[in-house]
């Protein structure tokens, strides 16, 4: 049987969520400051140029992909404790889902970018992608009647700030 207190195994350096015989767990953050923190994502949908168009004007045969996925990307912001297991939940204070359209290649490509806030004491990394990819998703299931060879890709992190490791973003 193993229990959350492990003083006899502590992580292994660098590895905060395995602890030394190697089971996972949830760190210990109550001893961390209070600080406002903050992290950015982004998904891609590469898709067509006149599905793009298409969701621009609110012609797709679901209707309007991108206020739907909007909400989807905010509601998984609030679920990913839920969704990834050694999340800690946190007071999310601000979600924000944007979309923008580009192109790469022959292809059109919608950039999907969340933003999350918080006033906690771990990072919200984990919530923005969980929003972008959720809503990426969400465009993805709206789009595949016009459009079944649409691809995701490209989830990442594109800045955080606040906590301890500082403040830093993806260079332009």
């Amino acid at each position: 049987m193993t229990t959350d207190a492990h003083p006899q195994h502590p992580a292994p350096a660098g590895l905060t969520h395995v602890r030394a015989d190697g089971t996972a767990h949830m760190v210990d953050v109550s001893d961390k400051p209070e600080t406002t923190r903050a992290a950015t994502a982004q998904a891609l949908v590469r898709t067509r140029a006149d599905v793009v168009a298409m969701l621009a004007d609110g012609s797709l045969p679901k209707g309007d992909a991108l206020a739907v996925a909007r909400v989807a990307g905010i509601m998984a912001a609030k679920k990913t404790p839920e969704l990834v297991p050694l999340c800690h939940p946190l007071p999310i204070s601000k979600v924000t889902v944007d979309f923008t359209p580009g192109f790469a290649g022959d292809d059109a490509v919608i950039a999907v970018e969340a933003m999350v806030k918080t006033r906690g004491v771990t990072g919200v990394e984990m919530e923005a992608l969980t929003a972008a990819s959720v809503a990426a998703l969400t465009v993805y299931d709206m789009i595949k009647a016009v459009d079944k060879h649409a691809v995701i890709e490209s989830t990442r992190v594109l800045a955080k700030s606040g906590g301890k490791s500082g403040d830093w973003e993806v260079p332009a």
